[in-house]
């Protein structure tokens, strides 16, 4: 069902969650306005935002960010892990720029799902999403060739975490909108887009952080000022 207008319309949102407490919960999409889509369980309206339940928490998004709500026979497959090679460019790059491997791996989980192919409606591509004007400034020939684009994609990460004073949440939020309106605002700015973004990331960086040490790596320079909060 496509919404329609610039608002998410109460009465539609209203009838969605009563059929969702009608019927067995169920795997449903959530499309957003910028083309993101999530997987949810449920989801209910809380003012003027909606409350989406995932697999693994919950993300509260502004009603009219939504376009459309999908149902699905089947959950989508969790994004698959980093195979041994891409893990080891992950490692590297991450090395290399004085980055946790973990946050790393976890703004590739957000931006691509792993798909070293994926291409956005913006055009940003690969593993990273790089813009094109991006990957020339930063050297990277091939944007589908998973090194390159996550040694280009940790490059970019960490002049931005200089730049905001190791501020990660100010960098997750000019790696998503551009460095521009978050040097209007000196905060995450108020782009649902955004913020959704930096919320993603954050709670994927929290869940690899939690994990037992057997079943995560960590870098072994990262220091404690640097870890989610």
């Amino acid at each position: 069902m496509r919404i329609h207008g610039a608002g998410f319309k109460a009465a539609t949102v209203l009838g969605l969650i009563c059929l969702a407490a009608a019927v067995p919960a169920r795997a449903e999409t959530v499309v957003l306005r910028n083309g993101q889509s999530l997987a949810v369980t449920g989801y209910e309206k809380n003012g003027d935002a909606l409350v989406l339940h995932l697999a693994d928490g919950y993300v509260t998004v502004p009603a009219d960010a939504v376009e459309r709500i999908e149902p699905q026979a089947d959950f989508p497959p969790n994004p698959t892990p980093a195979t041994p090679p891409l893990e080891v460019s992950i490692r590297e790059a991450a090395e290399r720029n004085g980055l946790d491997p973990e946050l790393l791996s976890s703004v590739i989980a957000v931006e691509s799902r792993f798909d070293p192919h994926a291409v956005s409606r913006k055009n940003a591509r690969g593993l990273m999403q790089l813009m094109p004007a991006t990957s020339a400034r930063l050297g990277v020939a091939d944007v589908f060739d998973a090194g390159q684009n996550i040694a280009g994609g940790a490059r970019y990460l960490r002049e931005l975490l200089d730049r905001y004073h190791q501020d990660v949440r100010l960098a997750l939020a000019a790696y998503n909108a551009g460095p521009g309106p978050v040097d209007r605002v000196h905060a995450v700015p108020y782009i649902p887009e955004t913020r959704l973004y930096v919320e993603q990331v954050m709670r994927q960086w929290n869940a690899r952080v939690n994990k037992p040490a057997a079943a995560r790596t960590r870098f072994k320079k990262t220091t404690a000022s640097s870890l989610p909060s």
